[in-house]
């Protein structure tokens, strides 16, 4: 009971950040776009799995995996500058890529965490 409410606030909080990034016009950049929609089709594929309902067919969400995760992990390295955050500029890189590792181990890692087990 209590597992399945932090599911929801972790599912509250991502819709909310994607809505808001997206209502402030973050997403200025194609990358900024393909990032948005890979976002909402890995926050589709996490409400199956909270809420227990079949949505499309497993196999569909092996690749959303796999592919959002990918996604994640190029765009989160390597492509950091998407949202015109100058501040960034000015970490050491070696620091600033421990610094996006880490983040997407604990912002996104619950994502494809609840992804995985949907799909499998």
């Amino acid at each position: 009971m209590f597992g399945n409410i932090l599911w929801t606030i972790y599912l509250g909080i991502l819709g909310t950040i994607a809505i808001g990034y997206l209502l402030k016009g973050k997403y200025k950049t194609f990358l900024a776009k393909v990032d948005f929609v890979v976002s909402i089709i890995t926050w589709i594929g996490l409400f199956g799995y909270v809420t227990n309902t079949q949505i499309l067919n497993p196999l569909v969400w092996k690749f959303v995996f796999f592919g959002g995760l990918l996604w994640d992990v190029i765009f989160g390295m390597f492509f950091n500058h998407h949202y015109d955050d100058e501040s960034i500029d000015e970490i050491p890189p070696n620091v600033r890529f421990i610094i996006v590792a880490v983040s997407l181990v604990i912002l996104v890692g619950p994502l494809y965490y609840g992804l995985f087990k949907y799909a499998f």
